[in-house]
Order: structure tokens, then C-alpha cells, then sequence
């Protein structure tokens, strides 16, 4: 059907259209798609998504894409300067030769990419909060560590564009133009890359164990970044030595999109990487964090007197030797998923005085008698009721501390309660903007964490 419309496109006369050109070119690369799915805009959750046209099955490929038809920095055009200047091209982010590759490609008539490029003709569907307003980003929100992330994502950007890509643009302006390439252009793609990219997984195999490598370069995966996420996803990327294959990993009926998963994302991480959310009832994957300086807040606060002040701030800077100060616990909908650090950090917090004066002449404590399953078991849903008082305390009220950072100074209920209602009201939900529904998601799934982790460490 879609080889029937594509030809008659072609013999009418008029132009095809950016998703039939996409797939021609598809077929000329080689990319074998299967015939029980399809690539459409209609009936997806998003502008694009992948349908199935039958049933498919437990284990079967719906496409294989060759390598060669992968872009990134070693199958661009301008692939042997980038080696050559490779080791001017090193950057925090490493993804600097890749966005090079980007605004090369992008704006390159000749792309071999060009088919594939041209489905993001202007970019406006990417939605990060990188490009909301400051003011959006503060309001929509607050509380939920997204705005300082996008924060210091645009300074790395501005960073590297100025330290990094100019410098070496300004040495080959033949293939590099400031005027066209520009901030704005980069910041886009650094968007794209963050939505649409892959990254191959490191070879378990490599005989180098001990020896931590960087991760793989992301690259560009044409027909893989068509599929959109969710947690409980029905198909899987596979990488093999010539090729990429999308496999279906659990039965899919005909009619009902395919999903890949982007990884056990939570709503923030979707939110800013990916520019759009689950709701979050129906994320397994969501977390809300605590900061290491909320507990350090809440133990300040249960101290009684000088004394008791005192030794809080000692504990707190043996603390601060064993983590950083910017670290966060993490906890998902079971319980803490940081329960290692989160585990030491109760430990610490609440020594007593002769504790940590053997604690300190020992250089640390002893080998400890909890493995790791018991202290996962005691950190999460299950187990949080039947803590130390002592730490069931410092978590309820770092919880309470975190929550309270989400409003303007009320207490935990009414910041709850504001999303609650909207969350409950289908009418007040209809009426929000895209961009208001993605930030309540992020929000209340977050609040919900935090509520329930009081409810559990509640005297």
C-alpha cells in the first residue's frame, strides 16, 4: 500500500513528501523494514511512531538497519578531518564531533542524510525546556531539579560552542560558516541529539575489566528514533557487527504502536532529555530525590542544644569527605535506589559522640556485617517502617523539607494538594497547555514519592 502511494506520487507529478522520501531512502540504504509495521503520524503518540500492521510476535525483527546508514562522526562526509583534529575536538559533553557532523549534514544539499535530515526541518517539535522561558521553566517547575539542570546544560552549550566549535570552524570556513552555523543551530541539535540519538552499549566481552572506559559516542539511528517510549515497552534495539535490529520482545496485536525504551527513565530525565513525559501513574520508572543537604537539614534541626549542634556539624563534615555536597538520594516508587549512600549517610548522621570518635581514630568503620541485599531490603517500602526511630525521623523530615521546596513556603499538603486537585479534575486538565500537563506530570509524580515516603517513616 504505501509502495502504491509512493508511485503514484511520483507519476502524478507533485513532490513526495518528507516521510515517503525518508522511506525510499530507506530502501535505498538498505534498510530492510518488515511488512507487519509501518511508520505513520496518525494514531501515534507523538509526531511520529511506528504501527503494527498484523500481529507480531514474541522475537520478530521489524527492521534491520546496516551501519553504513548510520550517521556520526566516522561515516560523515567530513569523517578524516574530524580524526585528524580530534584531540581539538575534546569537550565535557564528548559530543562535539558528532554536532559537527550535525551542522555539516543539516546544511549540506548533497547530504547522504538529506532525506533523513529534512524530518526535522525547523525543529520545533523538539519541546526541552531548554527552550521555555526562564520564567516557565521557574514556575511550571520549581522544586523539581529540571530548571538547574537546563540551567547548566545552556552554559556547557554556550561553553563549548565559543571554546570549542568556533575555533575550529573559523580554521575551515570552506566547510564551516559562523553565519549559518550558528549558537541557536547548535543548541537545536544538541536537542536532537539528546532526543534522538543511540549510544551503543560497551563490549562485556572487552578483557580490560578493571579498566573503566568512556561510554560509546552517540550516534544517529535513521528508523530507530521514529519509535517513541514507554516504560513498558514491546521492542528492544539490538546492536550486532554489521548492523542494528528492532525486535519485538513481547507480543503486539495489529493496531497498537510500537515502543522502544529510551532506559528506566523517570518523568524529569524524559522531560529534559526528551522534551515530553508518561503520565506519571503509569511510569514504573519515576524517582523523586532528596538532597544530601535536606538530610543534613533535618538532622540540624533535631539538635536540642549546643552540644547536640555541635556534633551534627561533625558528623556532617565527616559526611562531606565520603560524598559530595551536591549528591542526591534517589527514590522510586519501592524505595530507595540509593540505598548504599543513603544508608551511610543514616549512619553517620546519627552517631553519637563516642561513635564518631572511634569512627574517626579508625579512618572509617570496620568491615560492616550488612550486605548489600539487607541494606536494599531495609531501604526500601517494605522495610522503612521498621528502621531506627533515629532514621526513620531524619528521612521523614528531609522528605518534609524536599516537599516544601516545591510551593512557597507552605507546608507539604498544600503543595500537595494543588496538583491533586488538578490531577483529579478532568475538566481543569483538558484545559492545560501542553507544556503545563508535561510539568504537572514531572511534579505530582514526584510529590507522590515524597508523600508516601512520609507516610512510611511517620511516627
Amino acid at each position: 500500500m504505501a509502495a502504491r502511494a509512493k508511485r503514484a506520487k511520483v507519476e502524478d507529478g507533485s513532490e513526495l513528501s518528507p516521510l515517503q522520501s525518508f522511506l525510499q531512502w530507506c530502501d535505498g540504504v538498505g534498510l530492510e523494514l518488515s511488512s507487519k509495521v509501518c511508520v505513520s503520524k496518525e494514531g501515534t503518540v507523538a509526531e511520529y511512531g511506528m504501527l503494527a500492521k498484523d500481529d507480531i510476535e514474541d522475537g520478530e525483527v521489524l527492521f534491520t538497519i546496516p551501519r553504513s546508514a548510520l550517521l556520526h562522526q566516522g561515516t560523515t562526509k567530513v569523517s578524516t578531518l574530524l580524526e585528524k583534529e580530534q584531540s581539538t575536538l575534546q569537550s565535557s559533553s564528548g559530543w562535539v564531533p558528532l554536532l559537527l557532523a550535525l551542522l555539516y549534514e543539516y546544511t549540506s544539499s548533497q547530504s547522504h542524510w538529506k532525506a533523513y535530515l529534512s524530518l526535522w526541518t525547523d525543529f520545533k517539535t523538539l519541546d526541552h525546556p531548554m527552550f521555555w522561558s526562564k520564567e516557565e521553566r521557574g514556575s511550571l517547575l520549581k522544586g523539581t531539579g529540571v530548571p538547574e539542570a537546563v540551567d547548566r546544560d545552556l552554559a556547557n552549550i554556550q561553553r563549548e560552542y565559543t571554546d570549542v566549535v568556533l575555533p575550529f570552524m573559523t580554521r575551515h570556513p570552506d566547510l564551516w560558516n559562523p553565519g549559518t552555523h550558528t549558537l541557536d543551530l547548535y543548541t537545536q541539535l544538541v536537542a536532537f541529539v539528546m532526543a534522538y540519538s543511540f549510544q551503543e552499549p560497551q563490549d562485556e566481552d572487552d578483557d580490560d575489566e578493571d579498566e573503566e572506559k568512556p561510554p560509546n559516542p552517540p550516534m544517529m539511528v535513521p528508523m530507530a528514533d521514529m519509535l517513541n517510549h514507554v516504560s513498558n515497552h514491546n521492542a528492544n534495539l539490538e546492536f550486532t557487527q554489521d548492523s542494528l535490529k528492532m525486535v519485538c520482545v513481547r507480543p503486539i496485536h495489529k493496531g497498537q504502536e510500537v515502543f522502544n525504551t529510551y532506559g528506566q527513565m523517570a518523568n524529569w530525565q524524559l522531560l529534559h532529555m526528551y522534551g515530553f513525559t508518561e503520565p506519571c501513574s503509569s511510569n514504573s520508572n519515576d524517582t523523586a530525590d532528596i538532597p544530601v543537604a535536606k538530610v543534613y537539614e533535618a538532622a540540624a534541626r533535631g539538635a536540642q542544644s549546643d552540644l547536640d549542634r555541635q556534633l551534627v556539624e561533625e558528623q556532617w563534615g565527616v559526611l562531606c569527605q565520603m560524598t559530595e555536597e551536591e549528591a542526591a538520594f534517589v527514590f522510586g516508587k519501592q524505595g530507595c535506589l540509593t540505598d548504599t549512600e543513603l544508608y551511610t549517610a543514616l549512619k553517620v548522621l546519627c552517631m553519637s559522640k563516642e561513635e564518631l570518635s572511634e569512627f574517626k581514630d579508625n579512618e572509617g568503620w570496620e568491615e560492616d556485617d550488612e550486605d548489600d541485599e539487607k541494606i536494599s531490603l531495609a531501604l526500601s517500602n517494605e522495610g522503612l517502617s521498621e528502621l531506627k526511630a533515629s532514621w526513620k525521623r531524619l528521612i521523614y523530615e528531609a522528605a518534609h523539607l524536599t516537599l516544601r521546596s516545591y510551593g512557597d513556603g507552605e507546608d507539604e499538603e498544600k503543595v500537595m494538594d494543588v496538583d491533586r486537585a488538578l490531577m483529579e479534575d478532568k475538566a481543569a486538565l483538558a484545559g492545560l497547555s501542553c507544556r503545563q500537563w508535561k510539568a504537572l506530570q514531572v511534579r505530582y509524580g514526584q510529590k507522590s514519592i515524597l508523600h508516601g515516603l512520609m507516610e512510611l517513616t511517620k511516627s
